[in-house]
């Protein structure tokens, strides 16, 4: 005789289940993302339950269920229309972190397709949508029929998370931001994995930020993040790579939406500061490696990258084309590069970015060297990724 089956938990039941650290089943996860996005669910009961999750934890089962219950809440974008393998990289956020920027049109150039979905700050971190915006006319929110033609035509595109890619995500996004769940292991797969897996890519790559200015603080635990964001995506199907990368300090010397987007651009014409080119190259190769015919390795796939930033000097432009063109496909505007300084080189012209309305620049009493900064100091200053009117600078010498 059969036995009878257990009667369904009734929403409140559930919350109070992971509250008490139970296992949720698969069902029940969908149930609870279906009822947030119904409006049968209020946000503060999904807040109370991303506290138990953030106390309790999730098992990998319920991370995967949370991330497809996310995913199916959209639109999967069909990019059957790009030829080839299509890589993607994204980063768990950190301070000056303008590295997507360049690395896109940069990876592009080397003959992969680059489809990426960015998003916006979060907590003290910049958003990369937010620096594009700094551009004039660059536009951030496209349809899935634009995203897919400029990918195809230009080799990459960086769109923001619009209303038909993972909308349940959008929603629990922005309550972590201000319940203070931001830094729990399962809610960071589940929805950097839900996004990704929306774009149609086939393989991605990570980089997971550990220090004082990511939201992991510690290497053990960023370890534990990278290997779950492995597990988790290979589960669904995809190839992925995970870098762990220090944080401890900001990335580069600009901190700010405007000015970040100045000093990307400086690397894709070959220049900028040298652990922002570390940063890039370091992914870009990984990139390059779980593309179409990467039968290069390691040095030789580097060695492809360095020469398209050496190209960016020239008269093709290599990787700072591919970023043009992408910018005159989306009517962003087409003189934010180019104007350059002294030495010809390809500097974003400052007059043409959306800058701060005022900066302030703060002196040493004394003379020396920096030795270190704390990452989370000028993004405090720089007001994260909300006052994104405000932008600090900070000198690798103390004046």
């Amino acid at each position: 005789m059969a036995s009878p089956e257990m009667p369904s938990r009734t929403l409140v039941e559930i919350i109070t289940a992971k509250r008490d650290g139970a296992l949720l089943a698969r069902e029940e996860i969908a149930r609870l993302v279906e009822a947030l996005m119904s409006g049968e669910l209020a946000d503060y009961q999904m807040a109370a339950w991303l506290m138990a999750v953030f106390f309790r934890g999730l098992e990998d089962d319920e991370t995967v269920a949370l991330t497809e219950a996310m995913l199916q809440s959209g639109r999967v974008l069909d990019l059957a229309s790009v030829p080839g393998l299509k890589v993607d990289k994204h980063s768990t956020g950190g301070v000056g972190d303008k590295v997507s920027i360049a690395l896109a049109p940069l990876v592009a150039s080397c003959g992969v397709f680059v489809p990426m979905v960015s998003g916006r700050g979060l907590g003290h971190t910049g958003g990369t949508l937010d620096k594009l915006e700094a551009i004039p006319g660059f536009r951030t929110q496209l349809g899935a029929d634009e995203f897919a033609r400029i990918v195809r035509e230009v080799g990459c595109c960086m769109i923001g998370q619009t209303a038909e890619i993972a909308p349940a995500d959008r929603r629990i996004y922005a309550l972590r931001d201000v319940t203070a769940t931001v830094e729990c292991i399962p809610l960071i797969v589940a929805s950097i994995l839900s996004k990704k897996l929306a774009e149609g890519i086939d393989a991605l790559v990570l980089d997971v930020k550990v220090g004082r200015g990511a939201f992991v603080k510690d290497l053990m635990s960023a370890r534990v993040l990278a290997e779950s964001l492995v597990r988790v995506g290979a589960r669904a199907g995809k190839s992925i790579v995970a870098l762990v990368t220090d944080m401890d300090a900001p990335l580069g010397v600009a901190v700010g939406n405007a000015i970040e987007t100045r000093e990307a651009f400086d690397v894709l014409a070959g220049e900028g500061p040298a652990d922002v080119v570390e940063c890039t190259m370091c992914l870009a190769a990984e990139m390059l490696l779980l593309g179409p015919g990467s039968a290069r390795r390691g040095a030789s796939a580097r060695a492809a990258l360095g020469c398209d930033r050496q190209r960016a000097r020239g008269a093709d432009g290599g990787a700072h084309d591919r970023s043009a063109r992408g910018r005159r496909a989306r009517r962003g505007e087409s003189l934010a590069l180019g104007g350059g300084r002294a030495r010809g080189r390809r500097g974003i012209a400052p007059r043409r970015l959306r800058g701060p309305g005022g900066r302030a620049r703060h002196r040493s009493r004394r003379r020396g060297h920096g030795r270190g900064a704390d990452a989370r100091r000028p993004a405090r200053g720089s007001g994260g990724g909300h006052l994104r009117r405000q932008e600090t600078r900070r000198s690798r010498r103390a004046r």
